[in-house]
């Protein structure tokens, strides 16, 4: 077991703790935007699914039910606009994490191999990178950056190339031309290109593209697969409702290996995740809550001296006072608000705070007096 624990960094999130608990000194007590946890009821017609799905005493399968590929096929043609979609091009996963995570073991990957990501991204690529034993590298999506572009990385060894848009934890969106390059980059290399796309439909200043789209992917899916997940978009992180979408013949082996793992979703969770895909009204207001606290705090955080860069979409705000992220994160929980330091995401954070607008009402409006204060 200590063979691969000691593979791993620390745990960042266990830095916050002394900063938590001066948060939650404040006598209004803590808001809490360090994590991007869904704090909105789940809706109901999928509370509904998943209680008439509860006598499920058989095993579920790890392809998912038939209803469900046709839920996740249904909604990549209409709401991402891919095309030609069939059951052989989607597998259901148990939340994105656990596959950002696993991914690299299950393709394969080892010694030698090398796995790529952005510079300023979800701790879990690395982690998974390192549970496989491979190399990692880190791009940059800014020119002149002290790290390649993504294409501009050495393409000898390197298998996995993981792309985040919208991105966690800068909200940065790479436009239909930048995504049409690298997809074309990838598949010119044979680089196994994978698309993090679990904030897609939370654009703001945005409108971010999949690459399953057509006009990426040129109409073929061949070496490209995208992540999505229901945690977001339906308020169902406690579910873990993920699925992968893309090529067959990554998908069809990774098919395989989690049969032989059992990685298989709960069959009451299938049905509300078929509840969930089927509904858009449920998104739309979702997304409402959240473009007003995305508002109230940026023009609080703005009013503070804070600057916000990129955060066109997905659920934060990078916002910097240009000085070490830890004391920001020490200012701000001097009046109660805890908040991500920008270097869990990379060095090239050290001078930004990810805050998330994951909070109820009540809770944003108290840190948006607090700032005003």
């Amino acid at each position: 077991m200590s063979a691969v624990s000691d593979r791993l960094p620390a745990f960042p999130w266990d830095k916050l703790e002394p900063y938590k608990k001066t948060a939650a000194a404040h006598p209004d007590g803590i808001v809490d935007l360090s994590v991007g946890t869904p704090v909105d009821p789940v809706p109901e017609l999928v509370q509904k699914a998943l209680i008439a799905a509860a006598d499920s005493p058989g095993y579920p399968t790890v392809w998912g039910t038939p209803a469900l590929r046709d839920a996740i096929t249904g909604w990549l043609e209409r709401r991402l606009g891919a095309r030609e979609v069939t059951h052989r091009h989607v597998l259901p996963v148990v939340g994105s994490k656990e596959l950002v995570a696993w991914l690299p073991t299950q393709l394969g990957l080892g010694p030698g191999d090398r796995v790529a990501f952005p510079r300023l991204a979800y701790p879990t690529y690395e982690v998974g990178a390192r549970l496989a034993r491979a190399d990692h590298e880190a791009y940059s999506l800014t020119p002149g950056a002290d790290a390649p572009g993504p294409t501009e990385l050495d393409p000898e060894g390197l298998k996995l190339l993981w792309l985040n848009s919208p991105s966690n934890p800068t909200g940065q969106v790479l436009a239909k031309d930048e995504l049409t390059r690298i997809v074309a980059w990838a598949r010119e290399h044979g680089v196994l290109l994978v698309s993090d796309e679990c904030y897609l439909e939370l654009g703001w200043e945005a409108d971010p593209v999949s690459v399953l789209h057509p006009e990426v992917n040129g109409g073929s899916y061949d070496g490209i697969v995208a992540v999505h997940s229901l945690s977001k978009r339906s308020n169902l992180a406690g579910y873990r409702a993920a699925f992968l979408a893309g090529d067959p013949a990554v998908l069809g082996p990774l098919l395989e290996i989690r049969k032989h793992g059992g990685m298989m979703t709960s069959a009451p969770t299938q049905a509300a995740a078929v509840a969930a895909l089927g509904d858009d009204t449920h998104v739309h207001e979702q997304r409402e809550r959240y473009a007003a606290r995305r508002t109230a705090l940026r023009d609080a955080l703005l009013a503070h001296g804070f600057r916000i860069e990129h955060s066109e979409a997905s659920l934060y705000l990078w916002a910097t006072r240009d000085e070490s992220c830890w004391s920001t994160v020490a200012h701000l929980a001097e009046r109660g608000i805890l908040v991500a330091p920008g270097d869990f995401y990379g060095p090239a954070g050290e001078k930004f705070v990810r805050v998330a607008f994951t909070a109820t009402d009540e809770r944003v409006a108290a840190a948006v007096r607090r700032l005003a204060e």
